[in-house]
């Protein structure tokens, strides 16, 4: 089974395509056991849990059919391992990348078992930027010069790595054409907070699967990769 990847930007029915490949390996696990629906785990930790977490589930619906199983926390608050009991899918939606890292850490353990035994996996936004070893915080800045756009407002703070759900081997950037963000992705790599990253476009998703990379939707994927006196910059398209 696969991970599947979405930079952001994609909660319409409109943009269904993206969501049904996860949906099919779900279905596919389902009759494996004995059942005629998968049931999907659709988690959302966010000041707005159950209404984004409605948001997911009617999106998930108009690419197939499915018996939603939601968890809907604020921040702040942990997922408990029951939210990952008997099911066929585990989809993890977006927020403040840093409260969601931390409202699911507690069941790390039992995400990495459950998709090494064939459970797909679907990481929206912050819910893909935690499915790598090392998860990229919000920070804008590294040793204090800016990296990514931020609010003249209220300045950035530091770029910070910490560890995530290990299910992709690079950090995984988000709303990267859209929001600026391959710059911050070009610094880390750079600076070597991380080893490489994948950048993913909104309205695309990223499929990690036994077959290799896949790309899927609008946008492209970013790989960016350290390179003698540098990085070195590409993208995979659909």
């Amino acid at each position: 089974m696969s991970v599947h990847l979405v930079g952001g930007g994609a909660l319409t029915a409109a943009d269904a395509s993206l969501y049904a490949p996860f949906v099919a390996e779900a279905a596919a696990r389902a009759r494996v056991a004995g059942r005629n629906r998968p049931r999907v785990a659709v988690i959302s930790i966010h000041p707005e849990g159950g209404e984004r977490a409605a948001v997911l589930v009617d999106v998930l619906a108009a690419a197939g059919e499915f018996d939603p199983h939601v968890t809907a926390v604020r921040g702040g608050e942990d997922v408990a391992i029951t939210a990952l009991a008997e099911v066929d899918g585990i989809a993890v939606g977006g927020g403040i990348v840093e409260e969601v890292r931390a409202g699911l850490e507690p069941v790390f353990g039992e995400l990495r078992r459950q998709v090494a035994a064939g459970v797909p996996y679907l990481g929206v936004s912050a819910g893909a930027m935690i499915a790598a070893e090392g998860s990229l915080s919000s920070g804008s800045r590294i040793d204090g010069v800016v990296v990514a756009p931020e609010d003249v407002d209220e300045p950035g703070f530091e770029l910070e790595i910490e560890a995530g759900i290990g299910l992709v081997d690079v950090a995984i950037e988000v709303h990267v054409a859209q929001r600026g963000m391959l710059s911050r992705l070009v610094a880390a790599v750079e600076s070597g907070l991380v080893d490489g990253g994948l950048g993913i476009d909104e309205r695309t998703a990223l499929i990690v699967g036994e077959g290799g990379l896949r790309v899927e939707g609008l946008g492209s994927v970013w790989r960016v990769l350290p390179a003698d006196g540098g990085v070195l910059v590409s993208t995979i398209g659909v």
